[in-house]
């Protein structure tokens, strides 16, 4: 089982949105944000789902909004 997945996309500002998908307990945390380098990574929202909620909007993520899996972002 992977713990955590993050997916990347380009932004407009010339950085990266993510998300990131972190197993928990019996849940899954999802952080949605943006990075622009130097600074520091902006977390715009948090929530947890449920396992089967978390693989649809991650799929949504993919295959609508145009993320791909990539590196960690922190």
């Amino acid at each position: 089982m992977v713990e955590t997945i993050w997916l990347h996309r380009p932004s407009r500002d010339g950085g990266i949105d993510y998300v990131c998908f972190r197993a928990q307990q019996g849940a899954v945390e999802i952080l949605e944000g943006s990075h622009l380098p130097p600074q520091m990574p902006l977390i715009k929202t948090r929530i947890s789902l449920g396992s089967a909620q978390a693989r649809d909007r991650r799929n949504h993520f993919e295959q609508c909004l145009g993320f791909r899996h990539g590196p960690p972002v922190f």
